[in-house]
């Protein structure tokens, strides 16, 4: 084995036991100590890699937020129609809230000011992420004459992504967030007919 392999070997390691300890404890609660010891490593050794648990704990965040872009496009890629694929971005948005397995949603809602300084101003933003995450699927369902054809796509992108968070995260007296049918419909009577209605009115 190469150094350089051997060196990608452990810092893929201390990326995974930072993601590990981030499942379990959290930011505030993880030390670089902890995650020495779950990759088998000494603290001198994460120090090559890492010069500090910022450094370490972002890797992480960035690594994760990469895959949850990349595992959502996919889902979506399989979804036909914009008011299919934005109610199976709320109900996949509420399982990843809900499930520990999938820390970025969970780490930014409970702990916004530690998420921000690990993540680094790239991926900090959770509602211009998702404005730019929705920004390809509304120029399409413009183009296929879904929403109005006046719409301004960016303004439209931010709203569509306030309504996802909000209802992907906030529980309601009126709407189960893991019921795909229940969010279609709600889908298709307000955030639909918002995207359809002229702008200019």
């Amino acid at each position: 084995m190469t150094t350089s392999a051997a060196a990608k070997s452990v810092r893929d390691r201390l990326i995974d036991a930072a993601e590990e300890c981030l499942r379990v404890k959290g930011i505030r609660a993880t030390t670089v100590s902890e995650v020495a010891e779950a990759a088998g490593v000494s603290r001198g050794w994460l120090y090559r890699h890492f010069p500090d648990k910022v450094s370490l704990l972002g890797a992480a965040i960035v690594r994760l937020n990469d895959a949850y872009w990349s595992e959502s496009h996919e889902m979506l890629a399989q979804v036909d129609g914009l008011d299919q694929q934005i109610a199976a971005g709320i109900v996949h948005g509420h399982s990843a809230y809900d499930d520990p397995g999938t820390l970025l949603m969970k780490l930014r809602m409970d702990e916004p000011e530690e998420f921000a300084a690990c993540a680094g101003a790239g991926v900090q933003g959770l509602v211009p992420d998702l404005a730019d995450f929705w920004t390809p699927y509304l120029v399409a369902a413009r183009d296929r004459g879904e929403v109005h054809p006046d719409i301004d796509i960016a303004e439209a992108a931010e709203w569509v992504a306030r309504a996802i968070l909000s209802l992907a995260t906030v529980p309601g007296n009126t709407l189960d967030a893991s019921d795909a049918t229940q969010i279609l419909r709600q889908v298709r009577r307000y955030v639909m007919s918002a995207l359809k209605a002229d702008p200019a009115v």
